[in-house]
């Protein structure tokens, strides 16, 4: 590729990295207007863990090599994903909809996919954060340890992110209004809740709930979280992991290219 081409893509990428930051900004100035928005992405993540402790402390956690502060890391972070994430980009999608601002946006020189990937920026970046603090946090006050393979974490961390970001662009498609976007986020939260090894260790379940509880959207980030502490994967199984994940993550995708909708439901 010669030296014209080559300077056309960079600077194609600096406008792409302009807009997207423009957009984000906008987006972070209004979800830092939503209060019952932040308190949820929030707080949210931070409370649950410790109110599910005194459950996860009743399994035999020593029996399986697990420890209280692994286990409780793993839901701190599995709740970022849920909340600082998926239910708060519900909420945003939808809203940016109703209120016809993504039909301006597309009226400009913004994609569809820089469009929702700007809008999705603040609240992926906010779960990032999030999960950074939870992970120090946790292996501080709860001794959790050193990670045994820190970029199975990592790597959980970005495909949970990618993936409760893709999710909630798709659950906003089939959600009529803001108002509703928690009850439509709701089934997606209590069964990765439950199936997930979020609120219950995978460990703790039935052999065959386990087993498809495995295939749930956000199994395979968890899993590799908690797989960088405990280093339980073997190369076989953190690709399953990946593929699953990335399989969950195309999906939505083209189903949000299929059926999003840029203009208010009636």
């Amino acid at each position: 590729m010669n030296a014209p081409a080559l300077g056309g893509l960079r600077t194609t990428g600096a406008v792409v990295r302009r807009r997207l930051g423009a957009l984000a900004r906008a987006e972070l100035l209004l979800l830092g207007r939503n209060r019952g928005a932040v308190l949820i992405a929030l707080l949210v993540p931070l409370s649950l863990p410790i109110t599910v402790r005194p459950a996860i402390a009743q399994f035999d956690l020593k029996g399986k090599g697990l420890n209280i502060g692994i286990l409780m890391l793993t839901a701190a972070i599995g709740f970022s994903f849920l909340f600082a994430v998926y239910t708060s980009l519900v909420s945003a999608y939808v809203a940016r909809r109703e209120e016809l601002v993504l039909k301006r946006l597309r009226t400009g020189e913004l994609s569809d996919p820089e469009i929702l990937a700007g809008t999705a920026l603040p609240a992926v970046c906010l779960g990032l954060a999030q999960a950074l603090v939870l992970t120090a946090g946790c292996t501080v006050l709860l001794h959790a340890g050193a990670p045994e393979a820190p970029y199975l974490t990592l790597l959980g961390l970005v495909l949970g992110l990618l993936t409760s970001a893709a999710l909630a662009a798709l659950t906003a498609a089939f959600t009529r209004t803001a108002e509703s976007a928690q009850v439509t986020a709701l089934p997606l939260v209590f069964v990765s809740m439950l199936g997930s090894g979020i609120a219950v260790p995978a460990d703790a379940l039935p052999d065959r709930v386990a087993e498809v509880g495995e295939l749930l959207p956000l199994s395979p980030a968890v899993r590799l979280v908690r797989a960088g502490w405990t280093g339980e994967l073997s190369p076989d199984q953190t690709l399953v992991s990946v593929l699953t994940a990335l399989a969950w993550t195309v999906v939505a995708v083209f189903a949000v290219r299929r059926w999003f909708r840029w203009e208010p439901r009636r």
